[in-house]
């Protein structure tokens, strides 16, 4: 038999947190638009918390991009009240005009959630994707040519900066969640790019009865995309043991064994190389599959190249992948402080100091660099400390400087990234 909304939300939810002794669970955040899907969440997780003691926080965000977007906000205030749940509407004003509009919508939101979450020490955020957005997510990637990783089911929860990200309703339709809203006469928003042709989604989302006629349905799909991600768990385990009997990290270096790395199946291999590129480059999106075979291959070759913000050179069987110094070179932060979002800088209070690359203005000033038997290359790409053009310290080859780099994320986590989360 078929799980109603809330027997649904009832049971992700005893699968997604774990159980809590006293004292009783901290407060749980919803993240609601206003829409329908968000709304249906909101009374149903309003109604669980209620029967188990649980505090609910409700945010808002508002982009600033549609006029209808404060009043949207507002309403969604006066439903939290009625329910006698707190509300705050975050406010992004960011858009410059340039790049991806909806990507950095989506990133804007997530950075402001995850700061209310933290102000209000909540255990969780709780996000209204469904079934619907599941397969629409699916047919994208398809059209897309996405490998396994893609096409593969959102996560009912993942862990992103020490805070919990949950999608109690992934098996839940979204015309189900309409009909408890009409039960109960509680109104939604409709946000008219949900019906604009323009973009992918919609055009997606209107062409689902079609293929649901074929036997394509959006349980169908989800279910397959709940498949393949079992895949991507099982090859990212598979990946996770070969970094450790293959790649170790110096000097903020990811150095692979090129012959261990031949010996690879070609998904691992560029899984491995994927994860050292990210983790080098602290980039937020994995390179596309295309760029890594021609890497992969170059390798093979003896041939090395830059990609993703990182040069990757080959010596004796080994294969470097390092920052590249030109995406850094002009990048510079207080002392002390974090630099290249990677490296933690401290050392003496200072008020005028600066951290930047080494360069290879920095490096002419310390020509006994050889001695630390690290790659030029790398070390150009090292923090260094500077006052205006005179060069401070340099840790990584002063060991007598007061003055320490250490790396914001280690071996430890590199390797633990591999691992499905």
């Amino acid at each position: 038999m078929q799980l109603t909304p809330e027997e649904a939300f009832a049971s992700a939810m005893a699968r997604l947190l774990p159980a809590q002794p006293s004292p009783p669970m901290p407060p749980l955040g919803l993240a609601v638009s206003g829409g329908g899907d968000s709304m249906a969440l909101t009374w149903i997780a309003h109604r669980w918390a209620q029967a188990r003691g649980v505090a609910l926080h409700i945010a808002t965000v508002d982009h600033g991009l549609r006029p209808e977007a404060a009043a949207e906000a507002a309403d969604v205030a006066s439903f939290a009240a009625r329910l006698g749940l707190s509300h705050d509407t975050l406010r992004w004003r960011g858009w410059d005009g340039r790049g991806n509009l909806q990507d950095a919508a989506r990133r804007a939101r997530r950075r402001l959630l995850a700061a209310w979450a933290g102000e209000r020490g909540l255990a969780a955020i709780l996000i209204a994707h469904t079934a619907d957005d599941q397969a629409e997510t699916f047919l994208l990637r398809l059209a897309r040519g996405s490998g396994v990783d893609g096409l593969s089911a959102m996560r009912e929860a993942r862990q992103e900066a020490g805070l919990l990200w949950l999608r109690p309703l992934l098996g839940v339709r979204r015309e189900a969640l309409r009909e408890v809203l009409s039960r109960q006469g509680i109104r939604w928003a409709e946000d008219p790019s949900n019906t604009d042709p323009r973009y992918d989604r919609v055009r997606m989302r209107q062409a689902l009865p079609a293929f649901g006629a074929l036997g394509l349905t959006v349980e169908r799909l989800a279910d397959t995309a709940a498949r393949l991600g079992e895949a991507r768990d099982a090859l990212a385990a598979q990946a996770a043991l070969a970094a450790r009997a293959l790649l170790r990290v110096e000097a903020g270096d990811v150095l692979a064994d090129l012959a261990g790395l031949a010996a690879e199946p070609v998904e691992i291999r560029a899984r491995l190389l994927s994860a050292a590129l990210c983790w080098v480059s602290s980039a937020e999106y994995r390179p596309r599959r295309a760029a890594l075979d021609r890497l992969s291959s170059d390798l093979a070759k003896g041939r090395g190249g830059t990609l993703h913000g990182c040069l990757v050179t080959e010596r004796h069987g080994v294969a470097r992948i390092g920052r590249e110094p030109r995406a850094v070179l002009g990048l510079r932060c207080p002392a002390p402080g974090i630099w290249d979002s990677r490296w933690r800088v401290f050392g003496p209070d200072c008020d005028d100091l600066e951290i930047g690359a080494l360069g290879p203005n920095g490096l002419s000033q310390r020509p006994r660099w050889r001695e630390s038997g690290l790659p030029r290359r790398t070390l150009l790409a090292q923090p260094a400390l500077w006052q205006g053009q005179t060069l401070i310290a340099v840790p990584v080859l002063d060991s007598g400087s007061a003055w320490r780099a250490e790396l914001r994320e280690g071996a430890d986590v590199f390797h633990s990234s591999l691992i499905p989360h």
